[in-house]
């Protein structure tokens, strides 16, 4: 014989447990209404990562905050980690280095003018490097130029050698596209593309300064490295790419993304292509000093 299982009341629930039905019923529509949030945050962040694939969930959280003010959603930095986490969406960071500075050439080098200079306006100083980029065609090399206050990468150019008429193109692109640059600075490693007699020829045509890292050290030329780092952990190592012509494609993409749609925290969380082209509302620094190296402490 089986036995019959008592039926317990909602009410007599509610007594049991010291709550009200109204408690009860407030404490069920909340946690479904949150869970109907998240699923929509969710959808979201899915969304932003078909273009933005490996986007760290700090400029996540910059990019969905009008879309969360447009629904009434209120979620901090927090739980959209706890939220990401939970659905195995955090992005995590990834190592690996191929030289690319051939400094041990003949070509005259010019000293670092940078150390205590602190962009206050775009144009005032240009960071160049080349960084690889590992493809199913190949490896292939990219020349980048980016503004330092606004992050902007004004010019670039991808080739399959790292010969020194391809920097150039980088170079030549940079110039054609910002006419101000009365006040500039160009800084880059000791490589010989930018030693090279008709890269320092066009940077002199221009009345562009020529400043230099005088040691290995990636705070030398922070800001580049940091911008490389970003083009292949976040974007183009998410895709894989069987020919220099798509290679070439998929960076001009990429490349738009990061100027126009990227946020960064070190201005001020506004995209480079804003903030190179005045869209700030006040003149303050946004970004912080990248070359700036903390003394030794001493100790007794």
């Amino acid at each position: 014989m089986k036995l019959r299982q008592p039926k317990i009341g909602l009410s007599k629930l509610c007594w049991l447990f010291g709550v009200t039905r109204q408690a009860y019923y407030q404490s069920f529509y909340r946690n479904e209404f949150l869970g109907i949030e998240q699923e929509l945050v969710l959808k979201e962040v899915l969304s932003i990562r078909k273009n933005h694939p490996r986007i760290g969930t700090r400029k996540l959280y910059v990019m969905l905050e009008q879309f969360m003010l447009e629904h009434q959603i209120k979620m901090g930095r927090d739980a959209l980690f706890d939220l990401l986490s939970l659905h195995q969406l955090l992005i995590r960071k990834r190592r690996r280095r191929i030289t690319t500075t051939q400094s041990n050439h003949w070509l005259k080098k010019y000293p670092n003018l940078i150390k205590e200079l602190m962009p206050t306006l775009p144009n005032q100083l240009w960071v160049s490097d080349i960084t690889y980029w590992k493809t199913e065609a190949g490896l292939f090399y990219i020349s980048l130029i980016t503004d330092v206050f606004s992050h902007k990468i004004v010019g670039y150019n991808l080739a399959q050698t790292m010969e020194a008429v391809e920097s150039l193109q980088a170079l030549k692109m940079a110039l054609s596209e910002n006419l101000n640059v009365e006040n500039l600075i160009h800084h880059s490693d000791r490589g010989s593309q930018y030693c090279s007699f008709k890269y320092v020829k066009l940077l002199q045509d221009y009345k562009v300064k020529i400043s230099m890292t005088e040691t290995g050290d990636p705070l030398d030329n922070a800001v580049a490295e940091r911008v490389n780092g970003i083009l292949k952990d976040e974007y183009l190592d998410c895709y894989t790419v069987y020919t220099f012509e798509q290679a070439k494609e998929l960076l001009n993409a990429v490349i738009k993304l990061y100027n126009e749609e990227r946020p960064h925290m070190s201005i001020g969380n506004l995209v480079p292509q804003k903030v190179h082209y005045g869209e700030v509302k006040s003149a303050e620094r946004l970004w912080k000093n990248y070359y700036q190296k903390k003394e030794p402490v001493n100790q007794f």
